[in-house]
């Protein structure tokens, strides 16, 4: 006989949760999507929740983390919708009455976006401390309906991301590492399948923090991210019960060495995650959907509107080796050019000629800045010419050169073992410990408060591994998570203070290019990659991952550049913000006009890219792909930028979606003017003609919705 099952919805216009409770209190989330799109299935077969601690692990044993037997007894007893400004919010608890752990879940979703952002806070009610082992953060079973079909027509998503090589889109059916063992015996799940895993401080070394799941044919879409700034994470999208499931980590015990003892009335928060879906736009409309998610969940700043353009003296240029001779001609070249800050890079605060190793007084160098007023008759002239100075900090770490590695306690520091850890040359702070915070903020409350800079590019250059044992009995997954939580809690501690300051989130490029660092900071460094080809798959696929007016690009010519090659370098910063860099003063005269065209068409568009929304014309960009386009759409107009690199055809035809054209367009070019670029709409077929005569080259285009003439 079956059992009876109780239901309740939650959600908003354009997202809907439906929920199936049992007749035993077990509650399972059996649909997710748009509201009024069809019945709950009630063989959804997950829990909200899965938990593994210390004697409580899962019921099917492999590589997966879910099927446990803590989330399989947790049960329903209360749940609340609150509605808070803009946002919506669930609050389900949850209870095992075997242990007395309590688990809450909190969803929320803004409204009016298809997102939804969760996390679980763990609460021991019972008598007999649990030695948490994993918690997941969200675990959804119902991607597809328990259809084999579906799961035929199911392609996975996820993103390669390397040094000089970030932010590279891979796609594949599910079907290549979730196979249908089923045949004349049926089995509902294996043991194993697709998961990604992210360790140590670089929260997107190896990988993005990210992931989906789409429909080839219908395009219906799930993209989601883990909101951690480092510490491991986990998600895996594998087969359950003939439908596809996707569950988001932080740090767990068989990935990180993270365990956690949760004693009776204490608590435990994980990692918050978010889930953006598409009913049938593919992958573009669920970043689409992320790209507005993000900007409403971030914390606000000036700077997420002006989009100011920056000079930094790093990338093809003073490589970290400033001096006063150097950066006055450079400051004269970049307010000449247009830029609005200034930054002075790494090597500012070195006397020794070994800056790697002496970082952590962050005082200036003498040798470099001679004179009496030193370092500040270069900030002055940043300031005379109108711009803002800013400085690079690489403020975790401490180099073994330091005089700072002696002033500061042990207890300041990572450490294992009780041995204080030592990578490439530095130490790394924790800043659960009050000394290390205290030092961080007094530098940064001398150079913001004291000597007026107004923009800190924040590095982190060493991975220490695991973490931390700061405390006894601590593994070092769990302080490797104090520290990040603390480390977030710093930065907003700095904004709290200097609301008006600029930050930078930099690691080695893209090595930290997640949402809850820049939930905070307002802009990404994309990559370090000093190859202006290489560079245009990363700067097309930012937007995947930030939003664009916080996705800085560097545009870095170089004397020995052809015009065509300058004019490729500074069109890749074009749709997000410009890091510009190189030799201005070596330039010769029409190289410098490019350059000046392109900062001036910049100004003339940026106050449109905080409402824009991406698109990938020709598909998410390859690493080698010959042609490459990043689309950003407002109401009526679509700003496209098209790289064509050495090996190609001259001319391309790209499909715009129906928001940028509706069968009556104008197409312009924007920038370089004078570069041969041909744009011709199409309007019989609703598409783009782009013609770039050389290779490589790159030009942003202007795709403009005409009215219809009155009758």
């Amino acid at each position: 006989m079956e059992k009876a099952q109780r239901t309740f919805r939650w959600g908003h216009e354009t997202l809907q949760l439906d929920f199936v409770l049992a007749d035993d209190g077990g509650a399972r989330l059996a649909r997710l999507g748009l509201p009024g799109e069809g019945g709950s299935a009630p063989g959804a077969s997950l829990p909200l929740v899965e938990v593994t601690a210390a004697g409580h692990g899962r019921g099917w044993s492999g590589s997966r983390l879910i099927g446990t037997a803590l989330g399989g007894r947790l049960r329903h007893r209360a749940h609340r919708a609150i509605r808070d400004g803009h946002w919506h919010t669930l609050v389900l608890e949850l209870h095992d009455p075997e242990t007395g752990l309590v688990a809450e879940v909190t969803y929320r979703s803004p409204d009016g976006i298809p997102v939804l952002r969760s996390e679980v806070t763990l609460r021991n009610e019972g008598q007999t401390t649990l030695h948490l082992e994993s918690v997941s953060s969200l675990t959804v079973g119902c991607l597809t309906p328990p259809d084999p079909a579906a799961l035929d027509a199911a392609d996975l998503l996820w993103a390669d991301n390397d040094w000089l090589a970030e932010c590279r889109w891979q796609r594949q059916p599910m079907r290549r590492t979730t196979p249908d063992p089923s045949g004349r015996v049926q089995y509902g799940h294996g043991k194993a399948g697709f998961e990604l895993t992210g360790r140590g401080t670089w929260s997107s070394c190896g990988h993005l923090p990210m992931g989906g799941l789409t429909d080839r044919h219908t395009g219906r879409t799930w993209m989601w991210q883990i909101e951690h700034s480092g510490g491991g994470w986990r998600w895996e999208c594998q087969e359950h019960d003939h439908a596809a499931y996707a569950t988001l980590f932080g740090p767990t015990d068989t990935h990180h060495g993270w365990r956690h003892p949760l004693e009776p009335g204490a608590a435990f928060r994980t990692v918050p995650v978010a889930l953006s879906f598409s009913a049938d736009g593919g992958p573009d409309a669920a970043f689409a959907a992320l790209t507005r998610y993000r900007r409403a969940h971030r914390r606000p700043h000036t700077d997420h509107q002006r989009l100011p353009v920056i000079f930094n003296d790093y990338m093809n240029c003073l490589m970290g080796d400033p001096s006063t001779d150097k950066l006055l001609p450079l400051i004269d070249a970049a307010a000449d050019a247009g830029a609005e800050y200034f930054v002075i890079d790494a090597g500012w605060y070195d006397d020794s000629d070994g800056w790697w190793t002496s970082v952590g007084a962050w005082e200036p160098s003498v040798s470099r800045f001679p004179g009496e007023r030193g370092i500040h008759h270069v900030l002055d002239r940043i300031r005379e010419h109108g711009m803002v100075p800013g400085l690079w900090l690489e403020p975790e770490v401490i180099g073994v050169h330091s005089p700072m590695a002696k002033s500061l306690p042990d207890g300041a520091f990572f450490r294992r073992d009780g041995v204080r850890l030592t990578e490439s040359g530095r130490h790394h702070l924790d800043l659960r410990h009050p000394a290390a915070r205290a030092h961080l903020d007094q530098v940064v409350d001398r150079l913001v408060g004291e000597w007026g800079v107004g923009y800190l590019k924040l590095d982190h250059n060493i991975d220490p591994g695991s973490g931390t044992s700061a405390h006894p009995g601590e593994p070092p997954g769990a302080g490797l998570l104090g520290h990040n939580r603390a480390h977030l809690d710093w930065l907003d501690g700095i904004l709290d203070r200097h609301p008006h300051l600029v930050v930078e989130n930099c690691a080695s490029g893209g090595m930290r290019w997640d949402h809850a660092l820049l939930s905070r900071l307002q802009l990404q460094s994309t990559s370090d990659q000093q190859n202006l080809h290489l560079y245009a798959p990363i700067a097309a696929s930012a937007p995947t991952a930030v939003t664009p007016e916080q996705g800085a690009v560097w545009a870095y010519p170089q004397p020995e550049d052809s015009l065509d090659e300058v004019a490729f370098t500074m069109a890749s910063a074009l749709l997000g913000r410009i890091h510009l860099s190189g030799r201005l003063p070596e330039l010769g005269p029409e190289a410098r006009a490019l350059v000046h065209e392109a900062v001036t068409v910049y100004k003339t568009v940026r106050a449109d890219l905080p409402q824009a929304e991406p698109s990938w014309p020709l598909g998410l960009p390859g690493w080698d792909d010959p042609w490459i386009a990043l689309a950003l759409h407002i109401p009526a107009t679509t700003y496209l930028t098209v790289w064509r690199r050495p090996g190609s055809a001259a001319t391309t035809t790209l499909r715009l979606p129906e928001r940028a054209g509706g069968g009556a367009a104008r197409a312009e070019v924007l920038y370089p003017a004078a570069r041969g670029a041909v744009a011709v709409w199409n309007p019989d077929t609703a598409d783009l003609t782009v013609t770039l005569p050389t290779a490589p080259s790159a030009a942003l285009l202007r795709i403009t919705r005409t009215e219809p003439d009155a009758p």
